[in-house]
């Protein structure tokens, strides 16, 4: 049962890993509506690699994989958060801005 310990270990680091260097980052895209006759912009999340962890060794990596896990959770619920806050804007300005072409 000693590998127990070694295995959970291991893949805590695993997935700590997949996420080491990356957070997310609001991105705000423009296309044209046609029933609306107007450019209508959209928020969403797009994931940004900012570094990579090299040369690290036992219980500093371990240390360096949780910051960085903790700092990819965090920047998610935060850009989230204006993601949504920022759709729910360009919904409302969408609206006011409906012209929408006349019916044949």
């Amino acid at each position: 049962m000693r590998f127990a310990p070694l295995a959970r270990h291991a893949a805590a680091l695993g997935l700590a890993a997949v996420g080491a260097g990356c957070v997310m980052v609001p991105r705000t895209t423009e296309t044209y509506d046609p029933e609306c006759r107007i450019r209508t912009r959209q928020m969403e999340l797009q994931p940004v690699q900012i570094g990579s962890l090299m040369g690290c060794h036992n219980q500093g990596c371990a240390a360096l994989l949780v910051a960085a896990g903790a700092t990819a959770a965090a920047s998610a619920v935060v850009s989230g958060s204006i993601v949504i806050a920022g759709n729910v804007v360009y919904w409302f300005e969408k609206q006011g801005r409906c012209n929408p072409a006349p019916a044949p």
